[in-house]
């Protein structure tokens, strides 16, 4: 993570992580939504305990939530953890922290200091009056130096607020600051959509300034949502390529046949494909063919009952609208097969 490192989407989960089997169900369905990153709460000596059994199954690297008890993080660590999300300065004295940090060297962890807006330390608060960017990147780097002191360096920082606009001011702060991986997040953003809102307007604006190096859209819904809303938030940057990128019309009067369900259905049926592609699916000439185009496979309404079907940007020939959304689906699947194969053809050789 960090440097050249492409941008990583991860999320949570939100299983009783003393249920081993459930937590690795959940794992197993972010696994599947592309996820990098997973991160685990470990509130308890059960959940720690559990651990072990859930990194092992993992296929993607795990962080263990730590907050306050130093114990779990040396426990986590000697469990499997990839990372421990923990904030040195609240887990008591120096021998704590020393004991922390040389688990997290002796098994390879890195470490996330993670700092919310709605918990800072008390003297920060007394000390700025309110939660802001100042106060936020001062107990980051509170937390950064004390790991520093340590001879400790294999951290990131977060720096989160419910506001994107706190948010996104504290962030620009922090990277001014400080030379580190930065995990972005809007925390608490709220529901499926205006959650997703809320954190592409204020993680769009930071990762477009090239703050950023690994993201988690943290939203009242699955956290499979959570991983699908990271990526469409990279997709539309051009930072990271994953999946069907639907191009699609609001549809209108012109429309040769009714796009919003079509696309609709089109989303849900294409969501196993992780290979990445462009399809177009406009509902008249108007704009249909252009867009066509420029996608790996379009489909431009026509009118009379059928459309015209594009293959990298040529047409290629004539679909009724009946049957042409297995159509579609048939000519996505082909066209991923492809180039998978071509992707796995210069590894085969060397």
């Amino acid at each position: 993570m960090g440097g050249d490192a492409p941008i990583s989407v991860q999320s949570m989960t939100n299983t009783p992580t003393s249920d081993a089997a459930a937590t690795i169900d959940q794992i197993r369905q972010l696994e599947e939504a592309g996820a990098d990153i997973v991160r685990v709460s470990c509130p308890d000596e059960d959940s720690t305990a559990a651990f072990r059994t859930i990194a092992r199954a993992a296929k993607v690297p795990l962080v263990a939530d730590i907050h306050f008890h130093y114990r779990r993080g040396i426990e986590a660590a000697q469990a499997g953890a990839a990372c421990l999300r923990i904030n040195p300065g609240n887990i008591g004295s120096s021998d704590r922290v020393r004991e922390v940090v040389q688990a997290a060297k002796d098994h390879g962890c890195s470490m996330r200091i993670g700092v919310n807006a709605g918990s800072l330390e008390r003297e920060l608060l007394e000390k700025y009056g309110e939660p802001c960017p100042d106060a936020m990147v001062e107990s980051a780097l509170n937390h950064a130096r004390i790991l520093q002191d340590h001879d400790f360096h294999e951290f990131k920082i977060s720096v989160k607020a419910s506001d994107p606009f706190l948010t996104v001011a504290a962030y620009q702060q922090l990277a001014e600051a400080i030379d580190c991986p930065l995990h972005l997040g809007v925390t608490e953003a709220g529901p499926l959509r205006t959650g997703t809102i809320k954190s592409a307007i204020g993680m769009g604006s930071m990762l477009w300034a090239g703050i950023g190096d690994t993201i988690r859209v943290s939203l009242a819904a699955d956290p499979v949502e959570e991983i699908r809303a990271g990526f469409d938030i990279l997709k539309s940057l051009g930072l990271r390529h994953r999946g069907v990128n639907i191009i699609a019309c609001p549809s209108c009067a012109r429309q040769g046949f009714n796009v919003i369900e079509t696309v609709a259905v089109l989303e849900e049926k294409l969501a196993h494909i992780s290979t990445p592609m462009s399809l177009s699916v406009i509902g008249c000439v108007v704009n249909g063919p252009g867009e066509a185009l420029y996608t790996d496979i379009g489909f431009t309404g026509g009118g009379k009952g059928a459309g015209m079907i594009y293959l990298n940007g040529k047409i290629a020939h004539k679909q009724a609208n009946d049957g042409m959304i297995d159509h579609i689906v048939g000519l996505v699947e082909e066209k991923a097969a492809q180039l998978e194969a071509a992707r796995a053809a210069p590894q085969a050789a060397e």
